[in-house]
């Protein structure tokens, strides 16, 4: 497996709704960013499942490099 494209140098955020699942995208190649649209198929990463615990916004990690998958860690400030 390669390692996932940077979608975007800054976090996404989102409302989310609590009891709601919600799908990240992990290869980078979505379309539908933070979320998976099925771009993976074939590159051996799998999107991953967050369930909303609370109804607000929270921080995607749109660089793919979180140490807190899916939420952002800041990890993009490193970045090149």
């Amino acid at each position: 497996m390669s390692s996932p494209v940077v979608a975007a140098k800054a976090p996404i955020p989102v409302e989310v709704e609590a009891g709601k699942s919600y799908w990240w995208c992990t290869c980078g190649q979505s379309a539908k960013q933070p979320f998976c649209d099925g771009s993976h198929k074939g590159s051996g990463f799998a999107p991953l499942k967050y369930d909303a615990a609370s109804t607000g916004k929270v921080w995607f990690c749109a660089c793919k490099a979180t140490g807190n998958s899916p939420l952002c860690d800041g990890s993009h400030k490193k970045l090149p």
